[in-house]
């Protein structure tokens, strides 16, 4: 005698099949609408702004754009308006360089409508993001200024409005047809004044008189200057933290600080003559890309590029700074490749539009271009970095070490990347807090890059003031 059940009708089986169908529908209506918003975040930067919508479930949108007055209107479907969603209009700031406010509101049952005012026209991307790290899913805004300011002018109008360009005046009226006089009022903005001389006889002529002597300028520029450009990395920030102490010391601040008074170093130094400035990939708290890190690197013609970090490891022990550069074939260590590997995994946590063809395509072209002498010049740029550095501190390895850290792959930039301390450690991480430390690190880091100048210098390039 069988076992099995006895066979059920068609008009059975097409009754259970639609009840079925029925409530696997109804279950993705009720996943969909039981959405939960976790968390909402602005992130304002003069390269772009960044609004975040993290949820405990993939967030389904469509968007379109309007030109006058520039706006981005966002429909969420699946959730209804709530608490978390209206916090995003008061987390815009006024001083935000994209976003005028944000206006949310319940368009129809089960779609939200989140409208972005803009400031000025903007190249926006819509994009979800999986979840990851600490991270639930994401559902991320970047609106894109549609005419961003070059790098490099701005690099070169920071430096004339410090020191405004030396243009020779005009010689005065009364001297203008007589070229001894021209010569002398000429001569005398060169050097100093010198003690009066005798009086001369009285059958020779008195000789044009001279402009009074005026104070000279602390700098002056002058058409020929050539800038000598320090691209700073402070790494990670904006959705990504990098690592965090065992106090809660963030990454991405830490560094931030540390970049920041590098910066006002470099900006006060000349290096054969020519004014130093000091480009930083991020300024403030905000994620940007590997490879964008690099393309701004490459846009302003930097002639170095110093990548900071603050490395961690998995037990506190670990402790001292260290120095990187690029391989192009396997890494120095394991401890190296495993640094590598983490470090190249910041797009994932800070968010990239895969979408987006111009990045992929960039990195592709970056992977390849690496080239031996790029490589030899880093290397003997983190040499004295890691020496002046190992001057006020530990130092995690006596070498330069090398793997493939994908920030450092700029084929014509000499480029590094500096790990001050492990933020995994309590002692090294209450050092990274303190104002002291930080300072001492800023100056280490500039007598490298002084001394690096000093055996290396910077190859003519046409970007004078």
């Amino acid at each position: 005698m069988s076992d099995a059940p006895p066979p059920r009708s068609r008009s059975t089986r097409r009754s259970l099949l639609q009840a079925g169908s029925l409530v696997l529908l109804l279950g993705a209506q009720q996943i969909a609408r039981g959405a939960t918003i976790v968390a909402v975040r602005v992130w304002p930067a003069q390269d772009y702004s960044r609004v975040t919508i993290e949820s405990d479930h993939q967030l389904v949108a469509k968007q379109f754009f309007v030109t006058t007055p520039p706006r981005l209107a966002v429909d969420i479907e699946g959730i209804d308006l709530n608490p978390s969603l209206r916090e995003l209009v008061a987390r815009v700031m006024p001083d935000d360089p994209n976003i005028a406010g944000i206006r949310v509101g319940q368009n129809a049952p089960g779609v939200v409508r989140l409208v972005v005012d803009l400031k000025q026209a903007a190249l926006p991307q819509v994009f979800t993001l999986p979840p990851i790290a600490a991270y639930q899913h994401r559902l991320v805004f970047d609106l894109y200024p549609a005419q961003a300011p070059d790098p490099l002018e701005t690099l070169i109008a920071e430096r004339l409005r410090e020191a405004p360009l030396n243009t020779p005046a005009p010689p005065p009226a009364s001297l203008a047809e007589d070229p001894l006089g021209d010569l002398i009022a000429q001569h005398s903005l060169k050097v100093p004044p010198v003690p009066a001389a005798p009086a001369a006889p009285a059958q020779q002529p008195p000789l044009a008189a001279s402009p009074p002597a005026r104070p000279p300028a602390p700098t002056v520029a002058r058409a020929t200057d050539r800038l000598i450009i320090v691209a700073l990395d402070p790494g990670h920030g904006g959705e990504d933290p990098g690592a965090i102490g065992p106090g809660g010391t963030r990454e991405k601040d830490v560094v931030l600080k540390v970049a920041h008074l590098l910066r006002d170093r470099i900006n006060a130094t000349s290096v054969g003559g020519n004014p130093m400035r000091a480009f930083l990939t991020r300024d403030a708290d905000y994620f940007v890309p590997l490879a964008t890190r690099v393309d701004k690197a490459r846009r302003v013609q930097a002639d170095l590029f110093v990548s900071i970090h603050a490395d961690a490891f998995t037990t506190p022990a670990a402790r001292g700074a260290s120095v990187f550069a690029l391989s192009q074939s396997g890494a120095s260590s394991s401890a190296a490749r495993w640094l590598a590997n983490k470090e190249n995994q910041a797009d994932l946590i800070g968010g990239v539009n895969v979408g987006s063809q111009r990045d992929r395509h960039l990195q592709r072209a970056l992977l390849d271009m690496s080239t031996t002498a790029q490589i030899n010049d880093s290397l003997k740029l983190g040499s004295v970095l890691l020496g002046e550095i190992g001057g006020m501190a530990r130092l995690h390895k006596p070498r330069v070490e090398q793997a493939g850290f994908a920030v450092l792959k700029a084929p014509d930039i000499p480029s590094v990347l500096v790990e001050t301390a492990f933020i995994s450690n309590p002692e090294e991480e209450a050092k990274l807090r303190s104002s002291a430390y930080q300072q001492q690190l800023a100056d280490a880091l500039m007598r490298g890059i002084i001394r690096y100048f000093a055996k290396n210098p910077p190859l003519a390039r046409s970007r004078s003031v």
